[in-house]
């Protein structure tokens, strides 16, 4: 995700905490987080699909699924 997109979403996090946030910055900022959200499980999902277990007598194998 974009360094830029992060810095915006904890910007509005840090003014929620101290002035609030208008309707605008919340609608914004619930968009950021479920795009950081978004990106985040893709990311997990990537990973979890090049994982694999390794068992007692050295064989590889991959992570199963849901």
């Amino acid at each position: 995700m974009d360094p830029k997109l992060i810095e915006r979403i904890n910007e509005l996090a840090r003014k929620a905490k101290t002035e609030g946030l208008t309707e605008e910055e919340k609608e914004e900022q619930k968009k950021l987080r479920d795009a950081y959200r978004f990106a985040f499980r893709a990311n997990l999902q990537e990973q979890l699909e090049h994982t694999y277990i390794m068992d007692e007598k050295g064989n590889k194998r991959k992570l199963g699924g849901k």
